[in-house]
């Protein structure tokens, strides 16, 4: 009887891992293609977004 049980407490643990692990690559492929008008995408797409070449360097970097 706890033969039994071991392998039903498996199946559970391997349900939750393959569960949780497909969900960790749906969040991924969220966070690499995010829903087109989804402000947090907009606001993660600014954040890694350069400066414009025309604009002056910050003086505490110490352009020389």
């Amino acid at each position: 009887m706890k033969y039994i049980l071991n392998l039903y407490l498996l199946g559970v643990v391997l349900t939750l891992l393959s569960v949780f692990v497909r969900l960790m690559e749906s969040l991924e492929g969220l966070l690499e293609n995010p829903l087109p008008g989804n402000p947090w995408a907009v606001r993660g797409h600014l954040a890694h977004t350069e400066l414009p070449k025309g604009l002056p360097e910050h003086p505490s970097r110490g352009v020389q």
